[in-house]
């Protein structure tokens, strides 16, 4: 293959090139020898689906020397770490003590690789976005693609606005050397945009499993009205994300971890990893297990490669009660050892990942990552109508989830007494699925709610993040947050 030297915008272009997969099993299916070079790219329909699985390969894989893909481990990790879900147990990891003890700064190389692998990713979209409606090629299919990558445009600049506030809004392949930042109104108005043409992207089932749908837009864009309160639009699109089929709450709270059950009923957006087969070995396996499992289960247990990385506060298990089904489903306090033993740990770990049956051995797991699940817009539909002031359906839906666990009904009839039930029943849906850091800063709760579980004084200043002080000394028109 000839060797092409990049000038310094072309340098993730080409990192692109490089990453050009296709899929494992049924999630994305690829051609890992396909290889492109620039010269001739971009002219037919699979230069288009390159392109677009490019990016879809960036939200999971390790794609670049040490920086993992946006949902493999750091994204997730981190935005429990700095709430009141997880501790760090991680040895050589400072970045992850100091978010789990809010003495992060704008050093953290944490938050430096998040910020990394989400430009990354939107550059990649970009290119597909600009580029793809030049290629000849079937105009429905070509519009498809285009959307996906808006889609997972607008993904990658949610998570952005909400933990950097203003950033860079690099929309086109062609960006200035040092973009200035935009306001957060212009973000959410891109983001708005990006959805609202990915709304027309065909429905779940009409298309390949993994891929972004017109529900998963719909999904993330209720939760885009409201986090900018616009709630009735956001009860409008959870409404209609509710009413489409195939979704559907699984019977029990466990299905939505099993491998068998990828990409179906409740899933309305996930990122797979796997490595084909061993057909690739730039798609990278999964981390739950490696990261949430104690290491005594590799010593005592026969389980592969569990390191316990990070574990569950006590204040996280103890806000379960006994009748939650989600409580035995999401942790592990306890094991039999092989000499039939019973171990009694002395931490909380999570084993919701861990699918037994799939994995006996657990360790890299083949398990998706939830982006999007169906319990998620009910929750958000029941807070836009309780903002409206419409208890009874807030009520009824945020029950649905609450008896999909095995527990009572409850009943709010002003905004703080509901979103003090939100709260719970969010925490407890969601445990390490990255929505924890999200939640608590949106509704205000971040500074009680971490000194209840951690004894950790939170300021002010700590409901966004430090914009990396290595990108602010590339580019000086990146200004600071306050506080940092």
């Amino acid at each position: 293959m000839k060797t092409f030297q990049f000038n310094s915008s072309k340098i993730i272009l080409g990192l692109f090139l490089l990453g050009i997969m296709n899929s494992c099993s049924d999630f994305l299916e690829e051609d890992p020898q396909n290889q492109v070079a620039t010269s001739n790219y971009y002219t037919n329909a699979q230069d288009a689906l390159s392109a677009v699985n490019s990016i879809y390969g960036y939200l999971g894989s390790y794609n670049a020397g040490n920086t993992a893909g946006v949902y493999h481990s750091t994204f997730w990790v981190s935005m429990g770490l700095a709430s009141d879900e997880l501790r760090n147990n991680q040895l050589g990891t400072p970045q992850f003590d100091q978010l789990a003890n809010f003495s992060h700064n704008a050093e953290n190389a944490a938050l430096l690789e998040i910020w990394q692998i989400h430009y990354k990713t939107i550059y990649l979209a970009n290119i597909a976005i600009e580029r793809i409606p030049l290629i000849e090629m079937d105009e429905t299919l070509r519009e498809r693609y285009v959307n996906e990558s808006k889609f997972l445009r607008g993904l990658l600049y949610f998570n952005l606005v909400r933990m950097f506030g203003e950033v860079p809004l690099v929309i086109s392949e062609d960006s200035p050397l040092n973009p200035e930042v935009a306001t957060v109104a212009q973000i959410y108005d891109q983001i708005i945009q990006d959805l609202t043409d990915a709304k027309n992207l065909p429905k779940d089932g009409e298309i390949q499993q993994g891929r972004a749908t017109s529900g998963a837009a719909k999904a993330l864009l209720a939760k885009v009205y409201l986090s900018t309160q616009d709630y009735e639009l956001a009860s409008q699109e959870a409404l209609e994300v509710i009413n489409q089929h195939p979704y559907s709450l699984w019977e029990e709270f466990s299905d939505n971890f099993k491998i068998a059950n990828r990409g179906q009923n409740e899933s309305i957006f996930s990122v797979g990893f796997g490595n084909g087969g061993g057909a690739i070995s730039f798609w990278e396996v999964g981390q739950f297990n490696v990261r949430l499992l104690p290491s005594i289960l590799s010593s005592q247990a026969g389980i592969t490669n569990a390191q316990g990385w990070q574990y569950a506060t006590d204040d996280l298990y103890d806000s379960f009660v006994d009748e939650d089904e989600r409580r035995d489903a999401t942790f592990l306090t306890g094991f039999v050892a092989n000499d039939g033993s019973n171990v009694n740990l002395d931490r909380v770990w999570i084993d919701k990942y861990w699918d037994r049956d799939a994995e006996p051995t657990a360790g890299d797991s083949f398990q998706n990552f939830p982006v999007l699940r169906l319990s998620e817009v009910f929750l958000v539909y029941s807070e836009a109508q309780a903002r409206l002031g419409n208890f009874d359906d807030a009520n009824r839906y945020l029950n649905m989830v609450r008896e999909r666990a095995s527990l009572g009904e409850v009943s709010a009839s002003n905004m703080d007494s509901f979103i003090d039930l939100l709260l719970e029943e969010r925490r407890r849906e969601f445990v390490a699925e990255g929505k924890r850091w999200f939640d608590l800063t949106r509704l205000g709760r971040l500074e009680e709610a971490v000194l209840e579980a951690k004894g950790v004084s939170v300021a002010s200043y700590h409901y966004l993040f430090p914009i990396p002080q290595r990108e602010r000394d590339v580019n000086p028109n990146l200004p600071q947050n306050s506080g940092y």
